[in-house]
């Protein structure tokens, strides 16, 4: 009997370790519908060192061109002998300083660290009726930078052209998870601007709910750490793969020789 017993552990032990992979499945939960009817996006917020594009518009372009720094340096080029040069509105570019400012022609030294674009552009609005009759303002971030890692096909820093991203696009940037990748638990990691300390939390891609997560969608300078599933794990721990199969038919041979040998007796 006991050793009927010990030919049950051995199998057992070499079944369980051939287990199938679990959770490849995105969003499998239940809930589908009821959970993508709740994402919200709430806009990006400004940090230091985004790269804001300003464009400021009004009925009276002349009026309007002191407020854009591009059409001012063009207009400065015609004046200097250069041809052919528009002098329509164009955007100009801004660096978010480490001070939580912009220096805005005209209007001085603006702050506007962790403001969305919506409340920048209607602060800035607010400031030029005082010079200009309904200005309109676009503003643009052209450094939306975000970086994926770990278990992804195209692992390093992915720039967006689509400021509305979500956690999904934001994998495929990366070509997808690989299949050795742990779903269930990815690490985002995001640059706190109340506490200046990292904010990481844990994301389930199995489940439908995510979508309905304040991480769902990323803000600028986010990071995205895929960790490898326990399988993988367990075979980096490894010295090799070879030493993996060695184990394996050690245990399959040694299998085999109790069952020849309880058989014969």
């Amino acid at each position: 009997m006991t050793k009927y017993a010990s030919v049950f552990i051995i199998l057992c032990l070499f079944l369980f370790s051939c287990k199938p992979k679990k959770n490849i499945v995105y969003l499998s939960n239940d809930n589908f519908e009821q959970e993508i009817s709740r994402a919200k996006y709430s806009g990006l917020h400004i940090q230091e060192g985004d790269q804001l594009q300003i464009l400021v518009s009004a009925f009276d372009e002349i009026a309007v061109r002191p407020f854009n720094l591009g059409t001012m340096n063009r207009t400065g080029n015609t004046a200097s002998g250069s041809t052919g040069a528009n002098t329509a509105s164009s955007p100009s570019e801004y660096t978010v300083s480490s001070d939580g400012t912009i220096i805005f022609p005209v209007l001085g030294s603006v702050y506007c660290k962790g403001m969305t674009k919506q409340q920048l552009k209607e602060d800035l609005e607010s400031r030029l009726k005082r010079y200009l009759t309904d200005p309109l303002v676009t503003i643009t971030l052209t450094n939306f930078n975000i970086s994926v890692l770990g278990e992804v096909k195209s692992p390093g820093q992915k720039t967006s052209p689509n400021e509305k991203l979500n956690i999904f696009q934001a994998i495929a940037l990366a070509g997808d998870l690989t299949y050795d990748a742990n779903r269930t638990n990815v690490k985002l990691i995001r640059p706190s601007e109340a506490t200046g300390k990292d904010e990481v939390v844990s994301l389930d891609l199995s489940e439908a709910s995510i979508m309905n997560s304040p991480y769902y969608y990323l803000q600028q300078n986010d990071i995205l750490y895929v960790e490898p599933d326990r399988n993988k794990q367990v075979a980096v721990n490894n010295d090799s793969a070879t030493d993996k199969w060695i184990r394996y038919g050690g245990i399959a041979l040694g299998l085999v020789t109790l069952i020849i040998s309880l058989t014969r007796k």
